[in-house]
């Protein structure tokens, strides 16, 4: 799959620094930047909340929240809904879509940290193979290091689903095979937020190629005590290849209980800068591990402030996000 980069070589290097996979996890390579000290992280948005800032396209709206980088989503015709703009669409299906969405990213001197997909292992694995068979490659043309997926049983009881992620990551792995993208599962719902359940599928599956989309929140949201959490950040930060960075305000008799799955999430949700979630100590055990991706900004909360606060709520949590990169 090598192929001349589409991009300039200046956001070709910035995009392709990641973790190296040579000799697995423990082999990885640690950068520094030129005073010696750790490479900084690239902080990025979900395409999803660009158009919140009210700017006209998506690189705007970039501009605007100081960043050049965001993890984009894609949908089941490989289009990227989330980068808007009032005269094009974007997508990856054809090689005319990859050129024209890699001339703009490299005309706005920014990159994707990320394709974000919703892999419904369940209900269509043999399709959910196929598409990343389309992706990777392009992933790989346009230095995407990670593909977020979804590992979730809806209908299926844990220890059947169990085997039936194993196999299907598998296969998803071994089309990327020789390439540099890496599968990321968000610790997500009811299966995937069960580190125990993780432990099992990274076992079962065996490549360096699976790791994690680290949710700091959801982990929290499913129900665990704030004090367990930053243990399983620890647990797994070796296996972390892009993040999502989000938050809640719990009142104070609620954050070290045990609280049902998404218990009042929708009343309490919070920006990073107001939530219970330590950012600078979940960032703290990344660094430890050498992890070398994004710090990407997720925000469920933007319905608590009225429309014209919300560009500058983003604003600030990506200023935050800078702070600790």
């Amino acid at each position: 799959m090598p192929t001349d980069h589409p991009v300039s070589r200046r956001h070709f290097l910035h995009a392709a620094a990641g973790l190296a996979l040579a000799g697995g996890f423990a082999a990885a390579c640690k950068t520094t930047d030129s005073a010696g000290g750790s490479r900084r992280l690239t902080v990025a948005c979900r395409d999803s909340h660009l158009k919140a800032t009210g700017q006209p396209d998506c690189w705007a709206a970039m501009q605007f929240l100081g960043i050049n980088a965001a993890e984009v989503s894609l949908n089941d015709t490989l289009a990227c809904p989330g980068l808007y703009h009032p005269e094009k669409k974007y997508g990856i299906a054809t090689d005319d879509d990859v050129k024209a969405l890699a001339g703009d990213l490299a005309a706005h001197g920014a990159v994707i940290t990320a394709f974000c997909t919703y892999t419904k292992f369940e209900e269509r694995p043999e399709q959910e193979v196929a598409l990343m068979r389309k992706v990777v490659p392009v992933a790989e043309k346009l230095g995407v290091k990670a593909i977020r997926i979804d590992v979730v049983a809806h209908k299926m009881a844990t220890d059947e689903f169990l085997p039936h992620a194993v196999k299907v990551c598998k296969q998803m792995c071994d089309a990327a095979e020789g390439t540099s993208v890496r599968f990321a599962i968000e610790n997500h719902s009811k299966t995937s937020n069960d580190p125990a359940f993780l432990d099992k599928l990274f076992a079962g599956v065996g490549s360096p190629r699976l790791g994690l989309t680290l949710d700091a929140l959801n982990f929290y949201w499913y129900g665990w005590a704030l004090d367990e959490i930053y243990g399983y950040y620890e647990k797994f930060a070796p296996r972390v290849f892009h993040t999502h960075c989000k938050s809640v305000r719990y009142p104070a008799d609620k954050r070290n209980v045990r609280r049902p799955m998404g218990w009042e999430y929708a009343k309490y949700a919070a920006p990073i800068y107001e939530g219970d979630i330590d950012y600078k100590r979940v960032v703290a055990i990344l660094r430890k591990a050498n992890y070398q991706g994004d710090l990407c900004l997720e925000n469920e909360c933007l319905r608590h402030f009225p429309v014209e606060q919300q560009p500058g709520v983003l604003k600030k949590e990506i200023e935050m996000l800078k702070s600790l990169a």
